[in-house]
């Protein structure tokens, strides 16, 4: 059995949203007692992490050290036609995920006590996001 939904976020910009609960609630919906939760972004310049949920620093962390890894405005980029922060967006996706597989048992999402799942946003401004989310198993 599969169940399949897509959910829109809007960003702020730069930085993480907690989908956590929204993708917990589509597995909830879904009726399946164990299989796979697949978590799919549909774009170039976003990407999905999970990460600790406990504490916002890590989050805050993360961020510091990707503007150190691919900063913006580099001028080595050749690819810059949107923006300062168009490349760095690309490598910052390509260096952490655009999909996450999580284990789903009775019915809800099997994440560790501090997980959470995130959509981080690389540009810096606000931007309309799709994720898929796919929920695979047996009722």
């Amino acid at each position: 059995m599969t169940r399949q939904q897509i959910i829109i976020v809007q960003t702020p910009g730069r930085g993480t949203t907690d989908l956590t609960g929204e993708v917990a609630r589509v597995v909830r919906a879904s009726g399946l007692h164990s299989g796979l939760c697949q978590v799919f972004v549909q774009h170039t310049s976003a990407s999905l992490i999970l990460c600790e949920n406990a504490d916002p620093d890590v989050r805050r962390d993360l961020e510091m050290l990707f503007a150190r890894l691919a900063p913006d405005g580099d001028p080595a980029y050749a690819h810059d036609s949107e923006g300062a922060d168009d490349m760095a967006a690309h490598a910052r996706s390509v260096l952490t995920a655009n999909s996450l597989t999580i284990p789903v048992g009775e019915g809800r999402l099997l994440l560790g006590t501090w997980q959470g799942i995130y959509l981080w946003e690389h540009r810096r401004a606000p931007h309309e996001r799709h994720v898929v989310v796919t929920v695979l198993g047996e009722a």
